[in-house]
């Protein structure tokens, strides 16, 4: 029998990895998700890491992608990059009640700027 936070990583998983790559996030009111969603247009997420306890789970996304239109000012390098994304979950009844997270930027705008 799985316990919570097994049932609980295996939504947020499915979330993420499935939802995700469908271009769903693309329609939350997620800050920057419009921008990635235009700069990065083959953009994929994968869950790299996942810790639950009860209700809360939180994952370390990889997001991968080429950088194919306007991001933060600068223009399309046509670059690959690697985003490090971090989001916070509330899972109740196996069912996503809530989340937010943040991106790590202070990575993702040395790869697209020009040199």
């Amino acid at each position: 029998m799985k316990t919570v936070e097994q049932k609980n990583v295996e939504a947020v998983t499915a979330f993420i990895e499935v939802l995700w790559n469908q271009g769903d996030l693309d329609r939350t009111d997620q800050f920057f998700a419009e921008q990635i969603a235009e700069a990065f247009t083959d953009r994929h997420y994968a869950v790299d890491e996942i810790l639950a306890q009860g209700e809360k789970v939180v994952a370390r996304v990889m997001i991968t992608g080429t950088h194919t239109g306007m991001f933060a000012g600068h223009a399309p390098t046509g670059k690959s990059v690697k985003i490090t994304q971090f989001r916070e979950f509330h899972v109740v009844d196996g069912k996503i009640a809530g989340h937010h997270g943040w991106f790590d930027t202070g990575t993702l705008l040395p790869q697209i700027q020009a040199r």
